[in-house]
């Protein structure tokens, strides 16, 4: 893994993919986001734009926000 640290709050880092198309998530990134293991996360794609993984939970607030209107 090629690590990039820019501050306290940014990171990059290149993942390898494995055979089972599987990532790993750097400790780091892990730690920023407090993704744990069996936590959910969501995975966003536009082919233009990329990839973003986004942890389960930021999803439940927004819905709280919309069903709260």
């Amino acid at each position: 893994m090629e690590k990039v640290k820019t501050d306290k709050n940014k990171y990059a880092g290149i993942c390898k993919v494995g055979e089972k198309g599987q990532i790993v998530i750097p400790k780091e990134i892990r730690n920023m986001f407090d993704i744990n293991p069996g936590d959910s996360v969501i995975v966003l794609c536009d082919k233009e734009k990329g990839i973003a993984l986004l942890k389960a939970d930021v999803i439940d607030s927004l819905t709280d926000k919309v069903l709260k209107q």
